[in-house]
């Protein structure tokens, strides 16, 4: 698995609406880009939607926001309909970019539940790797966020 103080893989798929996502345009900006198993499963619904919900304020913070599963395309963006997400969702249903970042369970074939920050450089400065506590996905990323401030992005304190 990639870690932290490593280069970030670069990868370009298309998200939900119709755009080519590359993590290297993505540079000079901070990027929490998160793995997950499945969509429409119970834990990966919970953990998209306090993403979706607090998709803003990871803005503020100075970073954009990018999911990824092996789902196909399609079955991302019918999950993103009907769950409102309006980040980039990317399909990786032949699992280069999970295999790239060394996320994918060996037996299962599917990603594991991890999260990277990687900075404006394109250097990973944070992983979380929490299996069954979804929601320590998010809150650990706003703590490193707030903690971490990106350039122009508010403090902990603001």
């Amino acid at each position: 698995m990639i870690a932290v103080g490593d280069l970030a893989p670069d990868f370009a798929a298309l998200d939900c609406h119709g755009q080519t996502v590359r993590l290297s345009e993505l540079r000079g900006r901070r990027v929490v880009l998160f793995f997950f198993p499945r969509a429409f499963t119970v834990g990966c619904t919970i953990e998209n939607r306090a993403f979706r919900d607090n998709h803003e304020r990871i803005r503020e913070l100075g970073a954009e926001l990018v999911g990824v599963s092996v789902d196909t395309l399609t079955t991302q963006c019918d999950f993103a309909e009907q769950e409102g997400i309006h980040f980039a969702l990317l399909g990786d249903d032949e699992r280069r970019i999970s295999r790239a970042w060394g996320v994918l369970w060996p037996v299962l074939n599917i990603d594991r539940r991890v999260t990277f920050i990687i900075g404006a450089d394109g250097v990973v400065e944070h992983v979380i790797h929490h299996e069954v506590r979804v929601y320590r996905h998010l809150d650990d990323v706003l703590k490193y966020l707030q903690a971490h401030p990106a350039p122009g992005a508010p403090s902990a304190s603001a």
